[in-house]
């Protein structure tokens, strides 16, 4: 027997199941994307601004960039040599902005696998959801801590927990770890709540993920904790760039103290080599315009509202209140082949199967931008 055959027939039983994963080539032009000679309306991004499609902004940022500056390697770990000015500007940027300390990571994955492991011990109890993100189920599972799931944006839930683990004296702190958005349900924690419910807990922290709100929500874009205004309540408020903010990164909005902590602690920061200084350079051109761009946060919400309405009357059931909009369907099977219909009708959605989401809950992942028009939503909810 080969010692590839169990590869082989794990890979075997996916296609079986229909979920067998493969990369597609595409070319992508605005909100149109083009795969094997057909061109559709992109409803998979998650350039949720547009601005990773708008070659204006990026003509712009390289006319003013002095090529002394175009960086494209940092050839070293921050607390080397690649500490460089971009970076501190950035940081500065987003300092301003969100009024607290920042700190840059090199991914939101590298983010969410290092901070919880560096700020953990076996005095500390994490509560998260049950539908976090996978990259902060691994951070946990790689911290020392003793953790719990509770039941999905179930707070009465939390609360019980909370009570149960504040009572114990060998507990220290309590760190409630959550998303904002939720990135395949498209639905919401009630951070205001959320954070309620930390002022009655002493020992409690929260860690919120705002990866999906980041740019799209609040008065400047700066997430879900601006527009509930709860951005001081929250301990560590992490995002990332490669979403609404067109870029590659990741960061939290905290204490200086536990920016620090960070830096002497947090393994993925200390033993990588730190993103190019350009990326860092783009991050903070886009993230300044991002604070100005309401126009284009009202028309990506009143088309998610306009698609949220428009899915439950035809009959689907979907939690969303935001710009990522599920379509559910069950098996896997019959999501592929919903996604290869509307697709032929000139609409690229994603099926979404297990393991990324439950079992029996494979369905179109819906992701808006600010490009699409009502029109063109329009038409695809005809072909639901």
């Amino acid at each position: 027997m080969s010692l590839l055959d169990h590869y082989a027939e794990q890979l075997e039983q996916l296609k079986q199941q229909g979920n067998f994963r493969q990369f597609t080539a595409n070319e992508q032009s605005g909100r149109w994307i083009t795969i094997q000679d057909r061109t559709m309306l992109n409803l998979a991004s998650n350039d949720y601004l547009g601005l990773a499609a708008d070659l204006s902004l990026r003509e712009e940022f390289l006319d003013t960039l002095k090529i002394e500056r175009a960086l494209f390697s940092s050839s070293s770990s921050r607390l080397l040599t690649g500490n460089f000015e971009e970076y501190e500007q950035f940081e500065n940027s987003l300092s301003k902005a969100f009024g607290r300390a920042a700190l840059l990571f090199n991914s939101g994955y590298h983010m969410n696998i290092g901070i919880l492991p560096a700020l953990c011990d076996s005095k500390t109890v994490i509560l998260a959801d049950k539908l976090v993100h996978a990259s902060m189920i691994d951070g946990i599972r790689l911290s020392t801590a003793q953790y719990v799931r509770y039941r999905h944006n179930d707070l009465q839930h939390l609360e019980q927990l909370l009570q149960k683990y504040h009572q114990d004296e060998q507990v220290e702190r309590i760190i409630v770890v959550t998303e904002s958005i939720f990135s395949m349900d498209g639905d919401e924690t009630d951070l205001a709540a959320l954070a309620q419910l930390k002022q009655r807990f002493a020992k409690t922290m929260l860690y919120v993920d705002e990866a999906h709100a980041i740019g799209v929500r609040g008065e400047q874009g700066l997430g879900c904790a601006e527009q509930y205004g709860v951005l001081d309540q929250i301990d560590f408020l992490v995002g990332t760039f490669g979403k609404a903010i067109a870029s590659v990164g990741g960061y939290i909005i905290c204490d200086s103290i536990i920016r620090d902590y960070l830096i002497n602690k947090m393994r993925p920061l200390i033993f990588s080599t730190a993103l190019p200084p350009i990326s860092m350079a783009w991050s903070d051109f886009i993230f300044n315009k991002v604070l100005s761009m309401q126009q284009q946060r009202q028309h990506l919400a009143e088309i998610s509202q306009y698609l949220q309405q428009a899915v439950i009357a035809k009959g689907f059931s979907s939690p969303s209140s935001s710009h990522i909009i599920p379509i559910n369907l069950g098996e896997s099977q019959a999501a592929i082949e919903k996604a290869r219909y509307v697709q032929q009708q000139g609409f690229y959605a994603m099926p979404v199967r297990p393991p990324t989401v439950p079992q029996n809950s494979s369905r179109l992942r819906i992701s808006l931008t600010s490009l699409v028009q009502k029109p063109e939503l329009e038409q695809l909810v005809e072909c639901l």
